[in-house]
This record gives C-alpha cells, sequence and structure tokens, in this order.
C-alpha cells in the first residue's frame, strides 16, 4: 500500500445518480409548501426611479409579499453587500459606491433587481411582477472603456474603480529604454457569461425556530457569515446548507442580492420561500468574466532573455465592484456588468523590473487565464518578431529545475519545476506539422499551429479541516469544508481515505455543504480543493491513529509505543490482535468509548503549488468562409502526484472545452444603450460537441514539495492554457495572410474579415 494513493483511475461514484436523474439539486429539495420569489428588474441601463408603483401588485391573487430596500431597510438590514475596494497607485483608495440588495433610487444596469414579490405561484408572483409600475428618468448610458464621460457612481469619478500597480515603474522605464529588442502587443479578452448547468438558485425556511439557507454555491461558511452580518442573526439561529451543485466556474461564489432578499422573506412570512433564476435572468444578474484590454510589452538582451515586462490593463468591472478582490490576479477576472458599464475604467498598471532570465513568469505566476492569455500572445509575437521559434523563446526564460525553490519579484516561490522537459514533450509532438499545413493548403485551407505553456498557482485558503465519524452500520462519514460543483469530490475523497486507512471505500461517505455538521471550510476555487482537503485528512488520520493506539495497546498487552498502524491494521509484536479500523471503532463501541468514533483536524499548507504545463493546439481555417475548427490538441501536464488519474484528464477535458468555446465563438455584446443582446442560447454561443476534438492528455508530474502528498492542482489547467495556445494557432495560420492582429472569439465572420481586410506588408 503506497503511502498517499496508489494513483489509480476509479470512475466516479457520484455518477450513478447524476446520470440516472437522482442528483439532489436546489429545486429537488424544496419544500412541498414552498411560496415561489420573482425579481422585478430594471429594463434599463442607467435611470434615476422617480415613482415605483407596488400597490397593484400587493393586492393581487396569491401574493404574499412585496419587498423593496424601503422595507429591508426598515427592518434592520444591512443592505450594502460588500464589495472589494483597492488601494491605488498614488495611495489614496478606490472607489467604494454602495451596492443595495434592491435599488436606491437609481438603476445601473439592465437586469438590477428593484422589487421582489412572494406569491403562492410563479405564474401568481409573474403576474404581480408585469403589474408593477416604474417611471425612470433615463441617464446617460457608458458603454466605452476609458476614463471621462458622465460619472455612474459619484464615488467614482471618471468611472474609474482603482489605479493599481505593482512593480519598479521607473527601473522598467530605464531598461526599456536600454533594451536592444522590444516587443509589444495589444491583446483584448473577449468578455463571456458562466454558463452553468444549473442556474442560480436558494430557498429559506424557517425550522424550530431556526432559518434554514439552501443554496447552489461554493462554500457554505462564507455565505453564513454574510446571512449572519446583513441580517443581524445570531450563528446558532442560523442553518446553511448546499446539494448538488450543477457548477460554479467562480460565478457562483459570491452572495448575490436575491439570496439575502428571500432569506429575510422566509423569516418575515413563517414559510419557505424558493427563488430559481431563469436562463436569460441568469444571464443578466450573474457575474460575467473577462473583458479586459491590455498592452503587454517585453524587453530583450542580445541574447533574447527577457530584462523587462510591463502591462498596462483596462478592465472592465461593470456596474459594481467585485465582492473579491485580491490583487490583479484577480480583479482581472472581472465583475458583474449584465447591462451597463460604469465603474469599468479600471486601469491595472503593471510594471516590473527583473534582471535574471525568468521574469516573465513572476507576472504569469498569478495563474489567471487572463494572465496567462496575455503573455502567451506577446511571448508568441516576440518569436516572430525575433527570428526564432516559439519553443526557443520560452526555453530561454525558464527557470531552470537547479534553481528551484524560486521567489519571484511578486512574492510567489516556487518550489519545484522542469518546464523545458514538458516543453520539449510538445516540440517532438510538432515535428510534422508542416506535413499537414502542406496538405491543408492543397485544398485551399489555411492551418496554424500554437503552443502555450502555463504556470498556475493554487489560490484560496491554505487551511481546510475533516472529521471522520464511525456509524453504527458500520459506515464512516468523512465530512469535508470544500465544496464540489461536480468535479467528483465524492469519489476523490473517499478513495484517498480508504488508501490511507484501509476503511472499505463503498463504506465511507463524504459529507459536505452543511454548516451545522462541519464548523468550518473554506469551499471550492482556485483549484484548492483536492489539495488542502486531502491534507486535512491526512492529519485526522494522523489524529484517529493516536487517538486509538493507547486503547488498542491495553486490548493487546502490549507497551503504546509498540503499537503500529500499517495503513490498514494495527500490529504490535506478541499479540495475534490485528484490527482493522472498523474492528476498531466496533470494539470502542461495544466498551462505551464513544469518544473514539470521532476525529477532527485540521491543516494548514506550508505553501501553494504551481501546476504547469504546455498546450498545443493545432487549426484548420476556410478562408472563403472564415470558419475555424480546432483539429488536434495536446496537454503536457505537471500535477505532480495524481489521486485519481481519469478524473484529472476529465477536469483537462473540460478547461479545454471551456478554452474553446471563448476562443471561438463565445462573446457578451450590447448596444448602445446597455441592453444584453446576447441574453439567450440563441445569440450565446457554447461550443457543440462536433467543434471540441479529442484531447490527448499526458501526465508527467514533477511531485511538489509544498504539500505531502506532492500534489499540485487541475482544476482550471485546460482553461488556463487552452485560450493562448487556440489564440496563437490562429495568429499562426493566417500570419502568412498579412495579418498582424487577432482577438478572441474568432468567429467565421471576424476571421473572414480580417483575412479580406487590406493586407498590412510582412516584416
Amino acid at each position: 500500500m503506497e503511502k498517499f494513493g496508489k494513483s489509480q483511475p476509479v470512475t466516479r461514484i457520484e455518477d450513478q445518480r447524476f446520470l440516472t436523474g437522482q442528483g439532489r439539486y436546489v429545486d429537488d429539495l424544496v419544500p412541498g409548501d414552498a411560496l415561489v420569489a420573482m425579481f422585478f428588474r430594471s429594463p434599463v441601463a442607467h435611470g434615476e426611479i422617480l415613482d415605483l408603483d407596488l400597490g397593484a401588485s400587493r393586492e393581487m391573487p396569491g401574493v404574499h409579499l412585496v419587498l423593496t430596500l424601503d422595507d429591508l431597510e426598515a427592518a434592520g438590514v444591512k443592505v450594502g453587500l460588500s464589495g472589494s475596494t483597492m488601494a491605488n497607485r498614488d495611495g489614496s483608495q478606490g472607489a467604494a459606491p454602495e451596492r443595495p440588495m434592491l435599488a436606491r433610487d437609481h438603476v445601473r444596469f439592465v437586469g438590477e433587481a428593484v422589487a421582489m414579490v412572494v406569491a403562492e405561484t410563479a405564474d401568481q408572483a409573474r403576474d404581480a411582477i408585469e403589474a408593477m409600475g416604474m417611471d425612470i428618468r433615463d441617464l446617460p448610458v457608458i458603454t466605452d472603456v476609458g476614463p471621462g464621460g458622465p460619472a455612474i457612481h459619484a464615488e467614482a469619478p471618471e468611472n474609474r474603480a482603482f489605479d493599481w500597480g505593482l512593480g519598479d515603474e521607473a527601473a522598467t522605464e530605464a531598461t526599456f529604454a536600454s533594451a536592444v529588442h522590444v516587443v509589444g502587443l495589444q491583446v483584448d479578452d473577449n468578455r463571456v457569461i458562466t454558463n452553468s448547468m444549473e442556474p442560480r438558485g436558494c430557498y429559506a425556511e424557517m425550522v424550530e425556530g431556526r432559518l434554514h439557507f439552501a443554496y447552489g454555491g461554493q462554500g457554505v461558511w462564507g455565505m453564513k457569515a454574510q446571512l449572519i452580518e446583513k441580517l443581524g442573526i445570531a450563528s446558532e439561529d442560523l442553518r446553511v446548507t448546499t446539494p448538488d451543485v450543477g457548477g460554479g466556474f467562480g460565478m457562483k461564489a459570491m452572495p448575490y442580492p436575491e439570496y439575502f432578499t428571500v432569506a429575510h422573506a422566509a423569516r418575515v412570512l413563517n414559510r419557505p420561500v424558493r427563488w430559481m433564476s431563469d436562463r436569460t435572468e441568469a444571464m443578466l444578474s450573474d457575474n460575467h468574466g473577462r473583458d479586459l484590454t491590455s498592452l503587454a510589452e517585453l524587453a530583450f538582451d542580445a541574447d533574447l532573455r527577457i530584462t523587462a515586462y510591463r502591462v498596462r490593463t483596462r478592465c472592465n468591472l461593470g456596474a459594481y465592484n467585485s465582492h473579491f478582490g485580491q490583487a490583479i490576479q484577480t480583479q482581472l477576472f472581472s465583475r458583474v456588468l449584465t447591462g451597463v458599464y460604469d465603474i469599468q475604467t479600471a486601469w491595472l498598471q503593471v510594471e516590473g523590473y527583473y534582471t535574471n532570465t525568468t521574469q516573465v513568469d513572476a507576472y504569469r505566476g498569478a495563474g489567471r487565464p487572463e494572465a496567462i492569455y496575455v503573455l502567451e500572445r506577446v511571448m508568441d509575437r516576440a518569436a516572430r518578431e525575433l527570428g526564432v521559434t516559439p519553443w526557443e523563446i520560452r526555453r530561454r526564460n525558464f527557470i531552470r529545475p537547479e534553481a528551484f525553490p524560486y521567489k519571484t519579484a511578486t512574492g510567489e516561490t516556487y518550489d519545484v519545476g522542469d518546464f523545458d522537459r514538458l516543453l520539449r514533450l510538445a516540440e517532438a509532438e510538432a515535428q510534422d506539422f508542416s506535413v499537414r499545413r502542406e496538405a491543408n493548403a492543397a485544398s485551399g485551407l489555411l492551418r496554424g499551429i500554437g503552443v502555450c505553456y502555463y504556470i498556475e498557482s493554487i489560490l484560496g485558503d491554505p487551511s481546510e479541516g475533516a472529521e471522520i465519524a464511525f456509524n453504527e452500520d458500520d459506515t464512516v462519514d468523512l465530512m469535508v469544508g470544500t465544496q464540489s460543483n461536480g468535479q467528483g469530490h465524492e469519489t476523490v475523497y473517499a478513495r484517498f481515505l480508504a488508501d490511507q486507512t484501509g476503511l472499505p471505500m463503498d463504506r465511507i461517505r463524504v459529507v459536505q455543504g452543511d454548516s451545522d455538521r462541519i464548523a468550518q471550510g473554506g469551499g471550492t476555487g482556485g483549484s484548492r480543493s483536492v489539495t488542502v482537503q486531502t491534507n486535512a485528512t491526512l492529519a485526522t488520520v494522523d489524529t484517529m491513529v493516536a487517538a486509538f493506539t493507547p486503547y488498542l495497546a491495553d486490548k493487546m498487552g502490549v507497551e503504546e509505543s509498540a503499537v503500529k498502524f500499517d495503513d490498514e491494521t494495527f500490529r504490535a509484536p506478541g499479540s495475534n490482535l490485528t484490527p482493522s479500523l472498523l474492528e476498531a471503532a466496533a470494539m470502542a463501541r461495544a466498551d462505551g468509548r464513544n469518544d473514539l468514533l470521532r476525529h477532527a483536524a485540521r491543516a494548514k499548507l506550508p505553501g501553494r503549488s504551481y501546476p504547469n504545463g504546455a498546450h498545443l493546439a493545432e487549426i484548420v481555417i476556410d478562408p472563403e468562409t472564415g470558419h475555424a475548427h480546432v483539429d488536434r490538441y495536446r496537454v503536457w501536464d505537471d500535477f505532480g502526484n495524481l489521486i485519481n488519474p481519469l478524473l484529472a484528464e476529465g477536469q483537462v477535458h473540460g478547461g479545454v472545452a471551456q478554452g474553446i468555446g471563448q476562443a471561438l465563438c463565445e462573446h457578451v455584446v450590447h448596444d448602445d444603450e446597455g441592453q444584453l443582446l446576447t441574453a439567450s442560447f440563441m445569440d450565446y454561443a457554447l461550443p457543440r460537441a462536433s467543434e471540441v476534438p479529442i484531447i490527448g492528455f499526458t501526465s508527467v508530474p514533477v511531485p511538489s514539495t509544498a504539500n505531502p502528498m506532492g500534489m499540485k492542482g487541475c482544476g482550471e489547467a485546460g482553461t488556463v492554457g487552452a485560450l493562448a495556445a487556440i489564440a496563437n494557432a490562429v495568429q499562426d495560420a493566417i500570419w502568412d495572410r498579412g495579418v498582424r492582429q487577432a482577438d478572441m472569439p474568432f468567429t467565421p465572420l471576424r476571421l473572414w474579415e480580417l483575412l479580406n481586410a487590406e493586407p498590412v506588408a510582412a516584416e
């Protein structure tokens, strides 16, 4: 038995219920007598509310409650949602406008919640919404990203949320001035909508004087803390649960206005209240992603080693500040737009100066798809302009294996890595590319190849807890502080515990998403879950073994120091007693030792892990129509040691598919009045099966030293690498046609227009 898992592919145990329609999602668990909540939302992007007529709605059949912001404030609710602020480069604080749970006097994006109706049925709630009247004075709508124009928030002059910077600007400018080569590229990163299979939803009910709030999210503890703060509920009077969740992708990590108003309504009415968004409502009100424009520049010496880089980014944060904000890496993930670009001119000034060959990784180490995309695009441009291969330009600027651990200028410490090893595997795969390109050219098609080398930083709380409880029916509950959103946690965690303890996997039940059963947890996000949770599980196993050892020593008639646990059974020289953990628990129960039936521990990782790898994409474009399809896709990933290679590969496949979607077809479009034109799947294009090729995956592990399992997270790796790999492949395909600037999404129309525009002379 290997100490930290057998790294064997195990199919997902939860799929049995998911694929047979037995999943238990939010809407499957709503109490039968629940009332229905619906929201009256702003039809315009920016306006002053002159009058709100709700009288007729309140009198309509089946209506139990109509809530406005005034009603919430009268009840003592703290109506301002928590929002992040950033310090500006001059030391002042960035803008901090209020985002109310329901609109206060003004609306600032199409779809902003103005009032909530609670009725017996959905039809009655919908009728009440339609009976509402709102008189709005239209105000200027800002749809461009840049300074100037009417201020949407008084707290944000020129609609700028913050002006943030990192690095030594003066030294950077001096290094650029003396550089042998300077290469720059403006890169647009298109806005996308996070379309989880299950839209956002929640319900709330009063149970024996306590509020129970259930929602589809990425962790119950952050939501519980927010409900306590905003509604003034004592911790012991509140239970938050999360059942099965049909996808999150970061979008479901934040608290939204609907959650607080539904919870408040359940308390006021003493009846269960449910809300579930439909797809268009979700597209209007969910947090969007991306939407930034960056000018990235690299300075090179005579040996083509990067001596400095600078990135200036305008990031569209949308109507209000993000709930989260830890620095550029998370702020780049954008904020809710849903109709109006108001606090959108967030100038993220990132400038750094470094004197070795690895400086680009200081920024790439952020691990966000946005950062990787920008740097890998300009890296590829540098290779073309400086006359070297894309392999060589990266190789010259890699950190050498012997240089680890390596501390970057931004404070990241990479523990291990062998980047060139993975890159050479990708380069070998590309050796016969020219044969395929020539074959396509004979048919009038354009073929391009693109590479991306990414390094990702696993973010989030490095601490996590676990608890193991033995039940009378010989099952074992493993209570975890993370929250599955479809990644297969039940399988991974149960298998890991089975490998470390010998407990039968089919006897292990993974318990998650219940603040009554699990006191603390960090939820899911930033690819943290498996790494931090298995670390906590190991600590709990150690605690459990230590607790059983003196008890079993007495049973065996030996000294405590003689008892050893071999990951399956307890043994001691001179004793024939070799109980498994299940047998030891049964003995303890028979002896009334209930203290041995439950064990808990928390553990903190000493450092982050840094998954990295090479993505290689080949794309074929029909210049007559502009249609592009990804013909070949291969990935070589260093995820460290893998618990379950099958699930890791599945995560990569899903991430690459997401990247293909943004690269080829996904794009949020608003008109000049801030109306969302891509508010349904009729207009917002997701990738189809025919657009996703067979994705090759090879694990090339360099075990991490930052955790005892040697693991590195993998949840976001597919998307992190896919955007740049595909974009670089497109640029390669159309370079000889004189096209020097191409940005996502590479739709047929956009590519056709690029190929038929007036060509730029080749350099």
